[in-house]
């Protein structure tokens, strides 16, 4: 039965892959003289998720490798992908958005976390001083899908034919296939967003909390989150990402946060709602969120397909 799924030449990687109960995000940085291991990773990438995944057929691992504008030139040389670049910062008068170091992402996911800790080994043992780690970050299913804060994330998700068309890039030759990922780690005021009434935190969300119902028109205020990443083409239709972001935390540390992770086919509709967000839209109308949410890493990567990595 097809799912429309296009039909490709190249294998894409599986960036469409369901929510799970646990995850792995892996940043980490290329050392001078690790470029061969680095390359040599990405092209047996496949293989070890097969070799991890077959001992839990039900586990549904699954990883995604992405590579920065920072590495590329290193790693492949020309031509590179052509929306490849660094993140911007996105600066509005109160919040800003930051943009981070990192060579290679490893989005790895499953419903164990022990399948998502066992092919991370294995990767970074297959990397052994040819990369320094920039970050780490485990997430987990909360309940039934929510964040932290407690409201349900990526409600707004595409599903088969509009999460193909929505991703993967069909406009770059050479590239095609391939999709933009951007990466952001959130830490949240818990104090300051628990003191907030449940009818001040839906306003800043733009949802019901319990039933997840979108406010309706007329009560949703303009810089709820909900309305800021909202964006449209020329033609008033609504352009979508895929997110898959996962709540982590540290109790005993007093953190809590969420990891912001949204699939494109160009990265431009993924900034555009960063550029809502922080600076506003208008300007200075920011997304309250953004009073008790901010982001310490910001990175911006290519996935190119599972061919492109395993070529000669």
């Amino acid at each position: 039965m097809n799912d429309g799924r296009p039909q490709l030449e190249a294998e894409v990687q599986n960036v469409f892959g369901s929510l799970t109960h646990a995850a792995v995000f892996l940043i980490v940085t290329v050392n001078a003289g690790g470029e061969d291991k680095a390359r040599e990773l990405l092209a047996n990438a496949t293989g070890l998720e097969r070799t991890v995944g077959s001992r839990s057929l039900g586990g549904a691992l699954s990883c995604v490798a992405g590579v920065s504008a920072s590495a590329w030139d290193r790693l492949y040389g020309a031509p590179r992908p052509a929306e490849l670049r660094d993140l911007p910062v996105f600066a509005g008068e109160k919040h800003q958005s930051v943009t981070t170091d990192g060579d290679l992402m490893f989005h790895i996911r499953a419903e164990r976390m022990d399948l998502c800790f066992e092919l991370a080994t294995l990767i970074m043992d297959e990397l052994a001083g040819a990369v320094t780690v920039v970050d780490e970050v485990q997430g987990f299913r909360y309940f039934d899908g929510r964040d932290v804060l407690g409201f349900v994330d990526g409600t707004e998700n595409p599903v088969g034919a509009e999460a193909y068309a929505a991703t993967l890039v069909d406009d770059d030759e050479g590239f095609n296939g391939g999709s933009y990922v951007i990466v952001q780690k959130y830490l949240h005021d818990m104090a300051g967003w628990n003191a907030l009434a449940t009818e001040a935190q839906e306003h800043a969300i733009g949802r019901r909390k319990l039933s997840n119902v979108e406010l309706a028109e007329g009560v949703q205020p303009d810089n709820s989150h909900v309305a800021l990443t909202q964006v449209t083409d020329t033609e008033g239709n609504e352009l979508k990402i895929l997110r898959d972001n996962m709540p982590f935390g540290r109790p005993g540390y007093g953190e809590f946060g969420t990891y912001f992770i949204g699939y494109a086919k160009s990265p431009s509709v993924v900034e555009r709602m960063l550029e809502n967000m922080f600076v506003g839209s208008p300007p200075g109308n920011y997304d309250r969120i953004l009073d008790y949410s901010t982001p310490i890493t910001g990175v911006l990567f290519y996935v190119p397909t599972v061919d492109f990595l395993e070529r000669d």
